[in-house]
């Protein structure tokens, strides 16, 4: 907005550029019919199959094409046709230069495409209003001192023209009238390809189509109602080989070699390059993204020592030994696992999960659980560094989005209707007019909406949940001779809790897919319902919703199977079920061994099978769209391949692209943190998924994609408080795991307080553990039906059975109550988490307040680029004082003046002249 003249900034820009330009006849960015002319009469020769494939240059080889628009002309399509005519001479109203390829000319016969070049006059005046950075002084503060023996990281690096493409300056916010202060060499140059599309899209956007109605207004409008088919920015040449137009940078050329290539895995990312190339909103979640890679590394080494202790520790696994011993776990009968399909069931059989289960359940499981609480504050406190250095280096410093008038949503300017004025800016801004009813129906319908979806997840859970309890009697029933050990390798593995583990896993994952792809689509529309006012906010609101869906989707099944599996069972004769006992779904129990193993089976199908598929949707799913679509251009390969046309048929990679990205990368966050302690080599598979994951990334920006739009952020939004919140909740449900859901403290407990003899000793701790009940007291409508019960049960010779709990046997004055070792049990399991929280809060706190957020240095540079501005510009309006001073000076003596005798006639007369 301008400061008092009630018009917008888009108008008055438009104003301040017609002047230059004809307003009503279409020259295609010619200022002139006789430039037209004589630009068609020098180049009437122009062949379009002797032009280069990689041309990024109008027809005469001056103007760089800055944006492409294409369209296919519709049978019906007078109106569209009526919305592109006044859009291009509004368009060139605002200065830009046009220019179209007819469909003729195009590889399918059919596509139209117009492109656009931004000229030096219209591109200083936006990078004055959007306060675009440029260069005034270079920088002089020394590099810093080499890294002692890095020597030893050359391998990992890449050339230093590809690190650092550009010399480093102090910069300052561009200003038009102060065009001499900056360092330009060539104007043409001054601005990135990047930075100019991205003041073309903000012109585009904002552009009107009506002559009857301002109000429509904006290229994704146009581009939603078929009237453009793609709005784009070339890519600057194929990404594998070099532009043969030396003026070319040939930017995508070195992305594509030193960075989107799977061989380069090991090498550092060029991220200032990206940032040049595809804006620093990009470069951000690069940057990050190699960041998180690189501190899971270390978490990942550290949990793979824990998975190594284990292995190492195997064979002092004593209460493994009983379990598989023939004449302890042989001998100890168990009750009934559910009701009439279920037989009684020797403790042997749980053997092989007992064992895997020590991989993962032993003493290093705690440290790594503390570990983790650990490392996630360190990751988190050095990001805030990582990204303050990048801040400075990429000119970021004072960007605030929420300051950011001019990137208002068209979506949102369209449905203004009313001004009102800033108290902060003093100007008149558009406002959406809504009462506070609309507000809080907006609120509630969006709100409601949410929690809807949510309760659909729960629904989805319980049902697999019933899922489990139904199919668990039909595996137990066929297995109860156990069939399955016919079977190589696997078959002493597969039991009926892993039959039923393993199966539902998969069900709940199918489940999480589909109620993702349809929720994704409600959020979109729901967060559209609420009109937000920024990109930011948008994206703000949508990743709110989104998370919450998603946290809830990807989580559940893991919170059930950690927090609720085993704990609500009952005993036999008094059995917990799930819907009542007419239900006859009786409630899950957990192995002897605990539920741990469980754990890590849904966390590993969950989180790898997402990691899997989504590199599938990632890589895959664009490539054989683009082999799809450009089919014909292969099939011909005598024609001329543009590089609007290759860059037309690529895929588009959409305004929230990256929000998909952040969201697949903070879910995987969630399972390496929030249940880590069941699965210590999460990390690794996180880590090795990352490794892939940045170079996918990388070639699918580089190779599949669309030049996407340039646009700054100086941080990864609010991202970073989910990120926050999930690593102070991981405290907590890690404690929780290693309690609840580990037999690691009832080992402590038997270990310190109820071993036998003097000796600490793991012996007889099996038998302790499981309580005894008298068969005759089992329910007839609970026993296991004729048929059921395997070939060695003797009904006559076996009169009790066990099970998984501690409370008095029969014929105890306390029979089937707790006993007093439940509680102590208990009792620790409190203490545990207690201590745990307490330990890992007071580090995570005590490391956040030792590490500053911003590093020394980059707060010295900051400083010194401040000072130097303020000095530079006082300079420089000294400057120009003097040049103006001399320059009226040099005018008042051309000025004829009557002389007279006396001083004070003489200052009259000097002061007549000046005015």
């Amino acid at each position: 907005m301008n400061r008092g003249t009630g018009k917008s900034s888009d108008e008055t820009l438009i104003e301040m550029n017609r002047t230059a330009w004809s307003s009503g006849e279409e020259n295609n960015g010619f200022h002139t019919s006789s430039d037209k002319e004589s630009f068609h009469l020098e180049n009437a020769a122009v062949d379009k199959q002797q032009q280069s494939k990689d041309a990024v240059y109008f027809r005469d080889g001056v103007r760089r094409i800055d944006f492409v628009l294409s369209y296919i002309d519709d049978k019906d399509g007078e109106k569209k046709q009526d919305r592109r005519k006044e859009f291009e001479t509004n368009l060139q109203k605002a200065g830009l230069d046009l220019e179209t390829e007819d469909k003729s000319e195009s590889e399918d016969g059919k596509t139209y495409f117009l492109k656009i070049h931004v000229p030096w006059e219209v591109l200083a005046t936006y990078a004055d209003v959007l306060k675009i950075k440029v260069p005034f002084k270079a920088n002089d503060i020394p590099a810093k001192k080499e890294v002692p023996m890095g020597w030893l990281f050359t391998p990992y690096r890449l050339p230093d023209h590809v690190m650092n493409p550009e010399p480093d300056y102090f910069t300052y916010t561009f200003d038009k009238s102060k065009i001499d202060f900056f360092l330009i060499e060539d104007k043409e140059t001054l601005f990135p390809p990047s930075t100019r599309n991205r003041i073309v899209y903000y012109v585009l956007s904002r552009i009107p189509y009506s002559k009857d109605d301002k109000d429509k207004k904006g290229i994704k409008r146009l581009l939603n109602n078929g009237t453009y088919t793609s709005a784009f920015p070339l890519h600057d040449c194929r990404y594998w080989a070099k532009s043969r137009d030396s003026n070319c940078e040939s930017e995508r050329y070195s992305l594509y070699k030193h960075w989107a290539r799977f061989s380069r895995f090991y090498k550092e990312q060029p991220l200032n390059l990206i940032r040049k190339y595809y804006g620093e909103k990009i470069g951000i979640y690069f940057a990050w993204l190699g960041f998180y890679t690189e501190m899971l590394s270390y978490a990942a080494v550290v949990g793979l020592l824990c998975f190594i202790y284990g292995v190492a520790t195997f064979d002092n696994n004593i209460w493994s030994k009983e379990i598989c011993n023939e004449t302890i776990g042989g001998q100890i009968v168990m009750c009934p696992l559910c009701d009439k399909k279920c037989g009684y069931w020797k403790l042997s059989t749980t053997c092989s999960s007992s064992w895997q289960s020590y991989l993962f359940d032993n003493t290093a499981t705690v440290f790594f659980a503390i570990f983790m609480g650990i490392w996630v504050t360190l990751f988190l406190e050095f990001w805030k560094r990582r990204q303050a250095r990048l801040e400075y280096e990429w000119d970021l410093v004072d960007y605030e989005e929420e300051q950011q008038q001019l990137q208002l949503r068209p979506e949102y300017e369209i449905k203004c209707t009313s001004r009102r004025l800033n108290n902060v800016t003093q100007e008149q801004e558009w406002v959406l007019d809504q009462t506070p009813a609309d507000k809080a129906g907006r609120f509630i319908l969006c709100w409601t909406t949410v929690v809807l979806w949510i309760s659909l997840i729960i629904a989805s859970i319980v049902g697999v949940i019933a899922y489990r309890l139904a199919v668990f009697a039909a595996f137990a029933s066929i297995m109860k001779d156990s069939p399955t050990n016919k079977l190589d390798v696997v078959g002493s593995l597969i039991t009926p809790q892993f039959a039923t583990s393993v199966t539902a896993s998969c069900i709940n994952f199918v489940i999480i897919m589909i109620l993702n792809f349809l929720y994704e689509r409600v959020a979109i529309k729901i967060t559209d319902m609420e009109v937000p006012k920024t990109h930011v906010e948008y994206e703000n609101k949508l990743t709110v919703k989104m998370f919450l869906f998603q946290f809830v989707n990807y989580y559940s099944s893991c919170f059930y199977v950690a927090f609720f599996k085993g704990k609500f069972v009952g005993y036999p004769g008094n059995y917990a079920y799930m819907f009542g006992e007419w239900s006859g779904l009786r409630n899950e129990e957990c192995e002897p061994g605990g539920c741990l193993i469980e754990l890590t089976t849904q966390l590993v199908i969950v989180m790898v099978g997402k990691q899997v598929w989504g590199n599938i949707q990632e890589a895959l799913v664009p490539w054989l769209r683009n082999w799809w679509v450009s089919r014909s251009a292969r099939n011909h390969p005598e024609s001329l391949y543009s590089r609007w046309e290759q860059d037309h048929d690529l895929q588009t990679f959409s305004q929230l692209g990256l929000f998909y990205e952040y969201l697949e990368m903070v879910i995987q966050f969630g399972f390496i943190t929030l249940f880590v302690a069941s699965f210590p080599l999460a990390p690794l598979l996180a880590l090795m998924n990352n490794i892939l994951e940045v170079r996918v990334d990388a070639w699918k920006f580089t190779t599949q994609f669309r030049r996407p739009v340039a646009a700054k952020a100086h941080s990864i939004g609010a991202w970073e408080e989910i990120l926050n919140m999930i690593a102070v909740f991981s405290v907590v449900t890690n404690a929780f795991i290693v309690s609840f859901t580990s037999d690691m403290i009832p080992r402590l407990v038997y270990l310190y307080a109820y071993s036998p003899g003097t000796e600490l000793t793991m012996a007889g701790y099996i038998n302790n553990s499981l309580s005894i009940f008298n068969i005759s007291g089992i329910p007839v409508e609970n026993r296991p039906e004729d048929g059921e019960n395997p070939d060695w049960y003797d009904s006559t010779n076996i009169t009790t059975c066990r099970y998984r709990d501690y409370r008095y046997p029969s014929g105890h004055e306390k029979q089937y109550s707790h006993t007093m070792q439940f509680w102590h049990i208990l009792a620790a399991k409190l203490a545990f988490i207690i201590i745990m929280e307490h330990v890992v809060f007071v580090v995570k706190f005590f490391v956040a307040w030792l590490i500053p957020d911003v590093p020394s240095d980059v707060k010295a540079r900051v400083k010194r680029e401040r000072y130097l501005i303020q000095e530079y510009l006082h300079d420089y309006e000294l400057e120009k004082l003097k040049i103006q001073l001399s320059q009226n000076a040099q005018s008042i003596d051309q000025c004829t003046c009557p002389t007279t005798g006396s001083t004070p006639m003489k200052v009259e007369m000097l002061s007549d002249c000046l005015s």
